[in-house]
């Protein structure tokens, strides 16, 4: 699979602010998503992932407002995601100014859905998430977790990830929770499994675990091709074109 890497930063947002704070120097308000967006295009992001990590239905319209507000001085492509449980709540987000939309408890709850989503938008608008616990009594070793990780499901992460490649989807972003936010690495072996049963165009997100730029090497020798990370670059621990270098340097295809 010859894509090149796509660097991607993520923020969680509440209420239509961005949270875990992003220590850009030249931000003035570190929790205005629009400010993020536009500094991270500045620093070289290749895409940017925003997600409203309440998404009730009073932030919908929100989300709305800030996805107008993020489209209107991106300069990349964005995913926008959370409370996308319909077909509606989708094209509101396409029409708002987004690029990509991510959907995943409303996913796994109503598969069909995804077709639904494939055929009206196209699959590469299309990301399912995937939130997921290690659980050696999947044959996998991993169990899906839905609503925000909290609920689980008794379903296979592998094997979700499988059906979900099936409906044709552009992108599957699986988030291990056991290692997301502690910097000590990328679930590896969640990655390579579930590239295996993925068809090759589909673009696989490594997420949760970033803390050194090894791990963003190691997440695409796995077969990542798209890297997602908050906190090392919201808290300014690795700088854009630094790790874009770094991974140029070890044989990778980054556009920089």
């Amino acid at each position: 699979m010859n894509k090149p890497l796509i660097i991607m930063p993520c923020m969680d947002m509440i209420a239509g602010r961005v949270v875990k704070g992003v220590k850009f120097v030249d931000i003035k308000d570190a929790g205005d998503p629009v400010e993020c967006c536009k500094a991270y295009c500045a620093a070289g992001a290749d895409e940017l992932a925003m997600l409203d990590i309440t998404a009730t239905i009073e932030s919908r319209k929100t989300l709305i407002e800030v996805t107008k507000k993020v489209a209107e001085v991106v300069t990349v492509p964005f995913t926008m995601g959370g409370g996308v449980s319909t077909v509606q709540s989708a094209e509101e987000i396409l029409k708002a100014g987004a690029n990509k939309f991510s959907t995943s408890s409303a996913a796994f709850r109503k598969p069909e859905m995804i077709a639904e989503m494939v055929k009206e938008f196209g699959p590469k608008t299309v990301t399912v998430a995937i939130d997921v616990l290690q659980n050696a009594a999947m044959p996998s070793g991993y169990e899906v977790y839905i609503d925000g990780g909290n609920t689980a499901t008794g379903k296979d992460a592998v094997e979700w990830a499988k059906e979900v490649d099936g409906y044709g989807v552009g992108c599957i972003l699986p988030t291990s929770k056991s290692t997301d936010g502690v910097r000590t690495g990328y679930d590896l072996p969640l990655i390579e499994k579930i590239r295996a049963v993925a068809r090759p165009e589909v673009d696989i997100v490594a997420s949760g675990g970033a803390g050194t730029m090894e791990h963003f090497a190691e997440a695409a020798k796995a077969g990542a091709n798209v890297l997602l990370a908050a906190s090392v670059f919201h808290f300014h621990i690795i700088d854009i074109p630094t790790l874009k270098t770094f991974l140029k340097d070890q044989g990778f295809d980054v556009n920089i």
